[in-house]
């Protein structure tokens, strides 16, 4: 028993502690209960997203084991990326619809974090426990890849939901882009994950594209929140 919530703790960790990260970035931060209502989302997001992938693989659209690269390319974006980014765009929606406190740029990218990480969250118990034997290895490997990458996904949706909503006139480039940019960069990360197992004599060259990718995907991330922290401050003067 107490091994369980030991594999429970290591699981929630990466996500919640992201969270906190980006939560304490900002200099007006937004109602706790807000953030936890888009927690509570993301949670709660595991559920369409997984009837929706189950029907997608079930009618011949993508499989958990891709054999072959253009496989993998089409089950990562047909089968993960666009269900799980858009499902959760629509709990972003939910979230903000009526949100008056939702009034600088960098609170999208708070709240889109706090629905990815409960998300990621749930996805990270499912590995960790559906791996038992191996849970600390699994989840090493997640809370230094996977659980970050759900979160990049989230900063560059929270990005460009703000400048959306903050454009006037109103961009249509921006509005594509909520859902387009973390598409595609969930597309190439799971397409490069799924490739490492099809070809195991590149095993170790595709794991270390997989780690450059991350880390270049961070780094913009963490652009894209100086970005909008420095909007917010600049209005703030």
């Amino acid at each position: 028993m107490t091994n369980n919530w030991i594999i429970l703790a290591c699981a929630l960790i990466p996500a919640i502690a992201l969270l906190v990260f980006v939560y304490k970035q900002d200099k007006r931060p937004e109602p706790v209960r807000l953030i936890a209502k888009g927690f509570l989302l993301g949670v709660l997001s595991v559920i369409p997203i997984s009837i929706v992938e189950a029907m997608l693989m079930m009618a011949g659209a993508g499989t958990n084991m891709p054999t072959t690269l253009l496989g993998a390319i089409f089950t990562a974006f047909i089968v993960a990326a666009i269900p799980e980014e858009g499902i959760k765009l629509l709990m972003l929606n939910m979230l903000l619809r009526r949100n008056k406190i939702f009034d600088e740029h960098y609170d999208g990218i708070v709240y889109a974090v706090s629905v990815s990480m409960g998300f990621a969250a749930v996805e990270n118990v499912s590995y960790l426990f559906g791996n038992v034997d191996m849970w600390q290895q699994v989840g090493i490997s997640r809370a230094l890849l996977a659980v970050p990458a759900h979160y990049a996904f989230a900063v560059l949706m929270g990005y460009y939901y703000s400048l959306y909503r903050f454009s006037r006139p109103r961009n249509e480039r921006y509005r594509v882009m909520i859902l387009a940019a973390p598409v595609i960069a969930h597309g190439i990360y799971d397409t490069i994950a799924f490739s490492i197992d099809i070809q195991p004599a590149l095993g170790g060259v595709l794991y270390i594209v997989l780690i450059w990718f991350c880390f270049r995907l961070h780094k913009i991330c963490l652009q894209r929140i100086r970005e909008h922290v420095q909007r917010d401050n600049a209005v703030g003067q």
